[in-house]
């Protein structure tokens, strides 16, 4: 049993790294708001209409927001992970990170009024990464490609997540946890598809600082933002590569995870990806995909998934609100074994037969 003076010491320490963390990227996101509403009031355009769909109220999202921290805690609790640092840097980074990340709204706004979402598709981009990928996604600016939209990527979740998106990415690390718990961590591999800034690989390496992790990602730039934010561990490698093709050995790897990165692929593409996930994994090996919600997981959030796309560029995102994992998965060899809401994301976990 817990002793209680350690167990209320570890629930302070935990609120007040992450209450704090929550306030400020929720007021990110009030003032974002009220920013669109200013620019649309003076071009003369009025507030957007209204769509006709049920959506949660932000009572309805703080509470179910306060359950996935409170499922984040009761994992430091027992164990799992330790009480988890989000490493966001210095004050004077962190407010040149919010600097950056309100630059760019007017831009965005611009973009996404006119709907213009190709501006990263160039004579000196074209074929260098797949046209899917050359696209300005969130409308932000620079797409996934340049080493400015790498310093905004990480506050825009943020702010979408309402603070939350570290804790969400958290939540893989417990089916990870249940396939490496008591062994030899220097003997074990782990592969992140899709790596961006790095952020997932800081929250692993904090529960497993001995573990081989390689990070996969498309971007030359995120991985540099990544190079950063990482340097403080040791037995890590990023790597430029396409998920279609992973530079990777058959069957090397003892878990891939993939967070917040299957809603952007197109349908055929996802079906590629999850073989490439299947042919480097071990027999007995752990895939974790961390996200978003899909219709009829959480039938109440049901109205805000379908509205998402319209104000983030996400043309993928429609078909993945339908897709059927389970089936892609045991076409690859892969079992199903659960999925676990997480707020508005969740996690899904297969092994591979």
């Amino acid at each position: 049993m817990a002793d209680p003076i350690s167990q209320f010491a570890t629930r302070i320490a935990y609120g007040a790294r992450q209450l704090p963390r929550v306030a400020w990227y929720i007021g990110h996101g009030m003032v974002m708001r009220r920013l669109s509403r200013t620019v649309r009031a003076r071009a003369g355009q009025g507030p957007p209409p209204q769509a006709r769909v049920k959506v949660p109220d932000r009572r309805r999202l703080y509470a179910d927001m306060a359950v996935l921290f409170q499922r984040d805690l009761a994992n430091v609790e027992a164990g799992i992970y330790p009480l988890p640092a989000d490493h966001d840097g210095t004050l004077p980074v962190v407010l040149n990170r919010s600097r950056l990340f309100f630059e760019d709204l007017p831009d965005v706004h611009r973009r996404r009024e006119r709907r213009d979402v190709r501006q990263v598709l160039t004579e000196d981009t074209r074929g260098k990464r797949p046209n899917y990928y050359l696209q300005n996604f969130h409308f932000q600016s620079g797409g996934w490609l340049t080493p400015e939209s790498a310093q905004r990527y990480d506050t825009q979740v943020e702010v979408l997540l309402n603070g939350s998106a570290n804790a969400t990415r958290r939540q893989a690390l417990l089916p990870l946890h249940e396939v490496f718990a008591r062994r030899d961590q220097r003997r074990l591999k782990l592969l992140d598809v899709g790596c961006g800034t790095g952020r997932f690989l800081d929250s692993f390496k904090q529960a497993w600082p001995r573990l081989p992790a390689l990070g996969i990602d498309l971007s030359e730039a995120y991985l540099g933002e990544a190079k950063q934010h990482l340097k403080q561990w040791c037995w890590i490698d990023l790597l430029v590569g396409n998920a279609e093709a992973l530079p990777v050995k058959s069957e090397s790897q003892d878990a891939v995870t993939n967070i917040f990165m299957l809603h952007e692929l197109p349908p055929k593409v996802r079906r590629v990806v999850f073989r490439e996930f299947a042919r480097v994994l071990k027999r007995g090996g752990r895939l974790v995909v961390v996200d978003s919600l899909q219709l009829g997981d959480a039938p109440d959030y049901d109205g805000m998934l379908e509205l998402f796309p319209r104000s983030y560029h996400e043309p993928y995102y429609t078909s993945y609100l339908k897709e059927d994992f389970r089936d892609i998965a045991a076409a690859c060899g892969l079992a199903h074994l659960r999925d676990v809401n997480a707020f508005v994301s969740k996690v899904m976990v297969f092994a591979k037969r």
